[in-house]
């Protein structure tokens, strides 16, 4: 069944990639990045690849980052810095509770950042973060407010929860918690995630500078498009995590797994000098405030000429004002005698 689906998945990515054929390209699982069953060494002090925080919990089949109680919240978080190029994240998951449609909350985010471990307001996560975030966001907190103001929620505009969005940040933008992250959002879809009776999945892949989310929540084994963002530039070296939160409203949410797999992908020689390293997560024609692509460090040569012919300059132009000095000297002596 798990290898059906990889195949349809690779399937997809070679159509994404512009008839790229799938025996062009090779997946490998990597551990050190994945969390499965028996969760041996989560949460341990001194061992393990993933730590837990918060009200996070190891059960036997599952991580629970909350319980279906108000006012929690947990995370799960890998150790190990990820320096993969290209990779896919399959996020197994599973989402329920007591309470009805739109009296449930507030859902989890999967991350890929610089910084971990650290408490905060998105979804239990710090804000202003550096990196990506997806949210599976099951509260619609902004047409709740439009309700609760007796103003009209415009239809053209509405989005159905739950609700899977992404984001990436350069530390200088602010999740709106209270519009459910649109400012910042960069693509997103409905997602039928609650008190299913099947697994529910979704993928985030990361290739040649693209961004894509998938879902398979159907129960039909078979990828549903949900993000595709080209021009996105993530930092490598950053950590991959989960963290979920809960306040007056709750949900169970669990962590089946995640995979990560590395993708070795062909490029030509124009994607290898467009797909060099970068500093700062940014993504490319973005028209948001603070996500303007940084600039480039200068290059050792490039900082020596630069200091070398400043340098010559000053030189001149020390030379060119002795000349007119005496010059002036001169003239000054022939006017006096």
């Amino acid at each position: 069944m798990a290898a059906g689906r990889w195949r349809a998945g690779l399937a997809l990515l070679a159509v994404a990639l512009g008839g790229l054929r799938a025996e062009q390209m090779e997946e490998h699982l990597k551990r050190e990045h994945s969390l499965s069953k028996p969760y041996q060494g989560v949460g341990s002090a001194t061992a393990g690849l993933w730590e837990l925080q918060g009200n996070a919990m190891v059960m036997a089949q599952y991580i629970r980052l909350t319980p279906d109680v108000q006012s929690k919240w947990g995370a799960v978080w890998n150790r190990v810095p990820c320096y993969l190029r290209d990779w896919e994240m399959q996020v197994h998951f599973k989402i329920h509770g007591q309470g009805k449609k739109n009296l449930n909350g507030d859902g989890f985010a999967i991350w890929y950042t610089k910084d971990r471990m650290q408490q905060g307001p998105v979804f239990g996560s710090k804000d202003n973060f550096l990196g990506l975030g997806v949210f599976v966001d099951t509260y619609p907190n902004e047409e709740k407010q439009q309700e609760a103001q007796k103003r009209r929620y415009s239809p053209g505009n509405q989005r159905v929860f739950p609700y899977i969005s992404a984001m990436v940040n350069n530390g200088s933008l602010t999740y709106d918690h209270d519009r459910d992250g649109r400012p910042t959002e960069l693509g997103g879809c409905t997602a039928m995630v609650r008190n299913l009776n099947h697994d529910t999945f979704l993928v985030i892949r990361y290739v040649k500078r693209r961004l894509t989310v998938l879902i398979d929540i159907d129960g039909k084994q078979e990828w549903r498009d949900c993000i595709d963002v080209p021009g996105v530039r993530l930092p490598r070296g950053y950590y991959f995590g989960t963290s979920s939160v809960t306040g007056d409203l709750s949900d169970n949410h669990d962590i089946i797994s995640l995979k990560l797999y590395q993708l070795t992908v062909e490029r030509t020689p124009e994607e290898e000098r467009r797909d060099k390293e970068v500093y700062l997560p940014v993504v490319d024609n973005l028209k948001l405030p603070g996500m303007e692509a940084p600039l480039e460090p200068m290059s050792g040569l490039a900082l020596f000429l630069i200091v070398f012919f400043s340098l010559v300059a000053i030189v001149f132009a020390i030379v060119i004002g002795v000349i007119v000095y005496n010059k002036w000297q001169e003239q000054s002596r022939k006017h006096f005698y």
